[in-house]
This record gives structure tokens, sequence and C-alpha cells, in this order.
């Protein structure tokens, strides 16, 4: 009854995700590739979390 007012866990992720990506994009037009590398390890973390979330929920 009362999911409907529960928020979504994987919306903030999901947007955590996103600014993560688009961190890693900056840093590669720098040229700086280690911060890119790293940056998307952190972003495809996000993304098992997400998706272990979404089986949860399932």
């Amino acid at each position: 009854m009362f999911s409907l007012f529960k928020k979504d866990p994987t919306k903030k992720l999901r947007k955590l995700r996103q600014q993560k990506l688009e961190e890693a994009m900056q840093a590669q037009r720098k040229g700086d590739m280690r911060l890119f590398a790293s940056i998307t390890n952190e972003a495809e973390a996000l993304l098992v979390e997400i998706k272990q979330l979404e089986q949860e929920k399932v």
C-alpha cells in the first residue's frame, strides 16, 4: 500500500553513474587516461549495484 511513496533506490545511483560517465569523458578529452579508467571503473561498479537492486526488486 505504501510502496507508492517509497523512493526508487536505483534512481539516485543512475544519476550518480551518469555524472561519473560525464566526468570520465572530460578526463578522456583532457588526455588523462588513468583518471578516465578510474572513473569508468567506478561507473561500472555502480552499474553492478543497480543491477543487483533490480534483481532484488523482481
